[in-house]
């Protein structure tokens, strides 16, 4: 069953985050789909925070993969795949280990990773509203 968050503002991030959090509990792989400027990055930064990340989280659009320590959580790992082209590139920064980790896993353009992807992954789709609102499809 799909629900839709709404984002007006960026502020709002901080208690979409909870919400999210709160409705998949034991979820671990969210996957993050929307275009570019969309609010993917912002939204994960709320969730890095909520999840007691005390270092900035920042994209990974070069490194792939930046990794955040959480007291409370452990490992928090953010990926995003937007300069990926082949699936084969996942290997070579070890994904399938990260997804596995039992770790909060947040993955930006997740499309070339579907394969890899457990079927109990969170799909977080962003849609932008002409008005600038972010209507943000949640499928757990």
């Amino acid at each position: 069953m799909s629900t839709i968050l709404v984002m007006q503002r960026p502020e709002e991030a901080a208690d979409l985050a909870a919400a999210m959090l709160h409705a998949c509990p034991q979820r671990r792989v969210f996957a993050f789909r929307g275009e570019l400027g969309a609010g993917k990055t912002t939204l994960i930064k709320a969730l890095c925070a909520e999840l007691g990340v005390e270092d900035e989280a920042t994209s990974p659009s070069f490194a792939l993969v930046n990794e955040y320590r959480s007291e409370r959580r452990g490992p928090v790992y953010h990926f995003d795949l937007f300069r990926l082209t082949d699936a084969r590139e996942l290997e070579g920064i070890g994904f399938g280990e990260y997804i596995d980790s039992g770790s909060y896993c947040f993955v930006e353009w997740p499309e070339l990773a579907k394969g890899q992807l457990p079927p109990d992954t969170v799909q977080v789709r962003f849609e932008v509203i002409p008005d600038g609102t972010r209507a943000i499809h949640l499928e757990p």
